[in-house]
């Protein structure tokens, strides 16, 4: 084997010169190896290749990620000659959230820029990091005359057999179930993100995508070639109705979307922030006026709640009750009676310190949708027009609906819709949409995102009633990984198909789902008559968090997560199987020489009872906690001030 010193980097010869390794990059504590390689027997495609150490031991788990771009000009594909590469430099993240999974965010990374050119001296720029909780990678092509069309992108995943996956299939709104399998049988379009255990068990990775611009569409994964073969597509002609284009139109200066891939244990998994990390720093000058808060919501326990004022009202006293900042008035407010119309209810919301947030159809050709009002977000003129009236009246925010494509043109109107809501100090937040790409760090006054099979298919298919207990412990480790999810949680009542999680599961959905809109659904009755411990916590439960952490849990059978607010602790874990569980519960993260007023609220003797107890305990402590099947349970830890 023959080496020799490049830049900083190694370079070697693989046995018969079929593939030629051209560079490593390792993170910063060293777990996270990137390498550039050359396959000298196709075509001379590079590829990357990553590599992560558990327990001393380096792991290959994934052994090629393909790349390369192809426009209607030039095929960045096969043919590319490595120019050269920079040298590998340190990027630092140092920032801070107003909402999220954690306020201060820091990361490091190693970063080198490689840049490559065809035969005809077109270039192609692939820029790579190694950080500590994983690997992201991205295009650039620095010169472009004109503007090209891309019409691929090759940048394709190889996942080794045996490798276990939890995989959405694809959907405009992206709402379907997580489906776990060790097979690679079924050749489908899949959602991101999208979750990976290697063979050996060492560790997960997840797939996704970040810092998407006006300049591309978003992407899905597609293994219709081969089955163990992930490739990025571009979204279907069908999609949005047709409307727009699926391959993305650019022109310089030009930078694909990262292509992340977090990596580690499953705490490192939940825990991570690299899909904001890698995302443009805020660019909003004043935030005093963002503000996460508890949202009452009507629509789920009644289809039509907003059409009658009386059940607005009712929805209103419920907010103003509990504490909670913000009530949404859902569709066919336009069409509100029975007492009053939309003015009388902004009267009444606002007389009880309430604030309101109102629906909207995005409009435009690209829905089936026709509930109005359809097109006052559709144009910049009909939206800033929109905009100034709902600052006069008062209204805090608006929940944008039906998207139904990630075309070019679709990302260029979500972008449209933020920076125009900006503008009026309007907070927004997308339903029948995309999942996050990092915006949030970008437009912090953008609150949540549906982008989930959240609980309004309770009111859509009966299936829900019994895939929701599983469903639930999959997305913290993968949807909700990746920015706020607007699941509408906590719900005891049942709507027009009934629960089986327990009250104990429930509470806890407040705890384990992030979102910084956070709306909880049941109707009036369904929070009055929870034990005052219950209530009490949901009314002080907080929605932007300071700290995050994964305290146990695996995919499809349960999890804990306890999450940090200024000094408090909370805890929500549930139970996805059909069998109770007792659980011992460290809470060594708990502050040193510190002491807490712990509060555990759990199942009781049956699904639909709950028991409280008081504790003074300090991180020495452990608590026993017994689930019932489909249950859970939550905690609250307030530090003792003598």
């Amino acid at each position: 084997m023959k080496r020799i010193v490049l830049v900083f980097f190694i370079s070697s010869i693989i046995v018969a010169n079929v593939r030629s390794q051209r560079l490593e990059l390792k993170s910063p504590n060293q777990k996270n190896t990137v390498g550039l390689w050359k396959d000298l027997e196709d075509q001379g495609r590079w590829f990357l290749r990553v590599e992560h150490m558990t327990a001393g031991a380096r792991t290959e788990i994934l052994p090629r990620i393909d790349l390369g771009l192809i426009t209607d000009k030039t095929d960045f594909s096969k043919g590319l000659r490595w120019v050269k590469s920079g040298k590998v430099r340190e990027v630092r993240d140092d920032y801070k959230m107003l909402h999220g999974k954690k306020a201060h965010r820091q990361n490091v990374a190693k970063e080198v820029t490689v840049q490559f050119q065809l035969p005809d001296k077109s270039p192609l720029n692939v820029v790579i990091r190694a950080y500590n909780d994983g690997v992201t990678f991205r295009y650039v092509i620095p010169e472009i005359d004109g503007d090209l069309t891309v019409k691929e992108e090759m940048t394709a995943y190889t996942i080794p057999d045996s490798t276990r996956r939890w995989l959405q299939k694809f959907n405009p709104a992206n709402e379907g179930y997580y489906r776990s399998t060790v097979a690679s049988e079924e050749q489908q379009d899949w959602a991101y993100p999208a979750l990976f255990q290697s063979p050996d068990s060492a560790c997960f990775y997840l797939l996704h995508e970040a810092d998407l611009g006006r300049d591309y569409c978003g992407t899905k994964l597609t293994n219709y070639q081969n089955k163990n073969e992930y490739k990025l597509s571009f979204p279907d002609d069908w999609n949005g109705r047709g409307q727009g284009q699926p391959e993305p139109v650019i022109s310089e200066p030009w930078h694909s979307p990262w292509r992340v891939i977090i990596i580690g244990s499953l705490a490192d998994i939940v825990e991570s922030t690299l899909v904001e990390d890698v995302s443009e720093p805020n660019k909003l000058e004043n935030t005093d006026w963002i503000k996460p808060g508890l949202v009452s919501w009507n629509y789920w326990s009644n289809n039509h709640g907003t059409k009658d004022y009386q059940i607005v009202t009712e929805f209103a006293d419920l907010a103003a009750q509990m504490g909670w900042p913000y009530t949404l008035l859902d569709w066919e407010w336009d069409a509100m009676t029975n007492g009053g119309n939309l003015d009388d209810a902004l009267a009444y919301i606002h007389s009880k310190g309430v604030k309101p947030l109102i629906w909207y159809n995005s409009g435009g050709d690209h829905t089936w949708v026709a509930a109005t009002p359809k097109d006052r977000m559709l144009t910049h003129e009909n939206r800033v027009a929109e905009f100034k009236k709902l600052k006069e009246k008062g209204i805090a925010g608006v929940k944008v609906d039906f998207f139904e494509s990630e075309k070019q043109d679709m990302i260029n109107y979500y972008l449209d819709i933020i920076e125009d809501a900006a503008e009026y100090e309007i907070m927004v937040y997308f339903h029948g949409c995309l999942v996050p790409r990092g915006w949030q760090r970008t437009y912090p006054h953008l609150m949540t995102y549906e982008g989930v099979r959240g609980a309004e298919w309770y009111n859509n298919r009966p299936d829900f009633t019994f895939e929701a207990p599983e469903h639930n412990t999959i997305l913290p480790f993968t949807r909700n990984v990746v920015g706020s999810m607007d699941y509408t949680p906590i719900t005891f009542t049942n709507s027009q198909h009934p629960h089986i999680t327990s009250y104990g599961h429930e509470l806890a959905l407040g705890v384990l789902f992030e979102s910084a809109f956070q709306h909880l659904a049941d109707r009036p009755d369904g929070y009055q008559s929870l034990p005052f411990e219950a209530k009490d916590f949901l009314s002080d439960l907080p929605v932007a968090w300071d700290e995050t952490k994964l305290l146990d849990g695996f995919p499809g059978r349960d999890v804990t997560i306890a999450r940090k607010k200024e000094e408090n602790w909370y805890i929500g874990g549930i139970n996805g199987e059909d069998k109770s569980k007792s659980q011992t519960l460290s809470l060594d993260f708990l502050a040193a020489d510190t002491q807490y007023k712990l509060t555990l609220i759990a199942d009781g003797a049956h699904d639909k009872k709950l028991s409280t107890k008081y504790l003074i305990v300090d991180r020495s402590d452990s608590l026993d906690i017994k689930m019932l099947r489909r249950g859970g349970f939550v905690v609250s830890l307030i530090p003792v001030i003598d």
